[in-house]
C-alpha cells in the first residue's frame, strides 16, 4: 500500500472517493472544496493506493485555530474526513492514512490531533479508538427557529 499527498493530478480519483463518503454533496461543491484544499497549506489530503495502484481510501485534514472541544491548545490538526472502500477495510488502510496525517501535523508543529463523529456512528467511534483517538466529550446540538 502506498500513501501519497493528494494533488490536482488526483482530482477525479479524489472526487470519486469524496463522493462515496459524502454522496449528498454535489460534484460542483466537491470540486470547489478540492480547489480550496489545494490552495492553502492549512489543509491536506492523502490518498491510499493498493499494490495494483487502485485508490482504496482518502483522508482530509485541516489546521483549526478556533477552540476544538476536548483539546488544550491551538492550532489543532483536525481530521475532517476519512474513507476506505468497503473491500479494503480492516486491512490497515486507515491506520496508514492516519500515520501520514500525523506526520503532516508534526511537521506543522501541532501538538494535538482531533476529530468528531456523529453521536450514532458507532463504527466511526470504534475506528477512532482503534487508531489511538480518545473520546473527550459528547455533544447534542439544538436548534430553534426565530419566528
Amino acid at each position: 500500500m502506498k500513501i501519497t499527498p493528494a494533488t490536482a493530478a488526483h482530482r477525479s480519483i479524489w472526487r470519486d472517493l469524496r463522493h462515496q463518503l459524502w454522496p449528498e454533496v454535489s460534484p460542483e461543491e466537491l470540486d470547489a472544496e478540492i480547489d480550496a484544499a489545494l490552495m492553502t497549506d492549512k489543509q491536506t489530503a492523502f490518498l491510499a493506493f493498493d499494490d495494483k495502484d487502485r485508490a482504496v481510501g482518502f483522508l482530509e485534514a485541516s489546521l483549526r485555530f478556533d477552540h476544538v472541544n476536548g483539546c488544550e491548545g491551538s492550532p489543532v490538526a483536525f481530521l475532517e474526513g476519512i474513507f476506505v472502500v468497503s473491500g479494503c477495510r480492516r486491512q490497515g488502510v486507515a491506520r496508514a492514512l492516519i500515520a501520514g496525517f500525523e506526520e503532516w501535523a508534526r511537521e506543522k508543529g501541532v501538538r494535538e490531533m482531533a476529530s468528531d463523529a456523529d453521536i450514532g456512528n458507532v463504527v466511526s467511534h470504534a475506528m477512532h479508538e482503534a487508531l489511538g483517538f480518545i473520546e473527550t466529550e459528547r455533544v447534542v446540538y439544538f436548534r430553534k427557529p426565530v419566528i
